[in-house]
């Protein structure tokens, strides 16, 4: 193989990794805790983009118990937007690891 084809093959897998991670933008994963009393929702590139908190949940005597559980939901919620962005970037590059990618 060439210089020339090697960098051609880098140029087309840097447009696949860009369009693949627009797509992550608009895809989401959403995760609660405390039995739904708080929702998330992440979107792939693991940004915070919805929180929802049942007002049942919110004491003014145990901020604590409401700072766990947007802790675990916001957790959770990352940890899957993670695993979706892992499976979509197997399919990119064929399960190669690649260091600074993921």
């Amino acid at each position: 193989m060439d210089m020339s084809e090697l960098m051609n093959q880098a140029r087309r897998f840097q447009e696949r990794l860009g369009k693949m991670q627009e797509e992550l933008a608009a895809k989401s994963v959403t995760a609660s805790a405390g039995g739904g009393m708080v929702t998330v929702t992440v979107n792939g590139r693991g940004e915070l983009i919805d929180l929802v908190i049942e007002k049942e949940i919110i004491n003014p005597d145990d901020p604590e118990m409401l700072r766990d559980l947007v802790m675990g939901a916001v957790n959770e919620g990352l940890r899957k937007a993670r695993e979706m962005s892992k499976g979509e970037l197997a399919g990119l590059t064929g399960g190669l690891k690649i260091p600074g990618l993921m």
